[in-house]
């Protein structure tokens, strides 16, 4: 019996591709949480984010004949996962026009749970408000903010998946950062 959680990416790729479903799923259990950080820190939602995560692995398994065994998974279904936040937002963008055309009446509130004690409240409020800059970031600066700070994938991990040079990993970085600040004293 083949131990699954023994094999590389590349075998499971093969494998999910050969009609073992339980290959999927391994795949899905090793690169799902890192998936789900990288749509949130893309959109600030973690709602979208799981919706962008779930439409991630489908196109990724969809398109599963075109993963290269011999390259990181993980660098494979960043791009997919950051094309999907990017359709996401593109959605957003459009929901937001239609949105105004709806009359003042119509518009729904949501109350928002506030938690028992002041600090998590703060704490909260500071990770809302750092998120909800992270999303404004512009998209070029944002992915480089998420794969190389967040996620802690080395610069030329990142180059490699954005398909651009070291040295724009480093300006765009430096650029999100400044934005960042810039953003959250503003």
């Amino acid at each position: 019996m083949l131990d699954l959680a023994a094999c590389t990416e590349g075998e499971l790729a093969a494998l999910a591709l050969g009609g073992r479903q339980a290959a999927y799923r391994v795949l899905m259990d090793r690169h799902r949480a890192w998936a789900f950080r990288l749509a949130r820190h893309h959109c600030g939602d973690d709602d979208a984010a799981l919706d962008i995560t779930q439409q991630s692995f489908i196109a990724g398994f969809a398109a599963l004949k075109r993963y290269d065994g011999t390259r990181p998974f993980e660098h494979w279904l960043a791009r997919i996962v950051i094309n999907k936040a990017h359709d996401w937002a593109r959605r957003r963008k459009v929901r937001r026009f239609f949105a105004f055309a709806l009359p003042l009446e119509d518009a729904r509130t949501v109350a928002e749970s506030a938690p028992d004690a002041e600090r998590q409240a703060a704490d909260r409020q500071e990770l809302a408000r750092t998120m909800a800059a992270i999303a404004r970031l512009p998209d070029r600066l944002k992915e480089v903010l998420a794969l190389r700070t967040i996620e802690g994938l080395s610069q030329a991990e990142v180059a490699e998946i954005l398909g651009i040079s070291e040295k724009a990993v480093e300006t765009r970085l430096h650029r999100a950062r400044a934005r960042l600040s810039e953003n959250l004293r503003g």
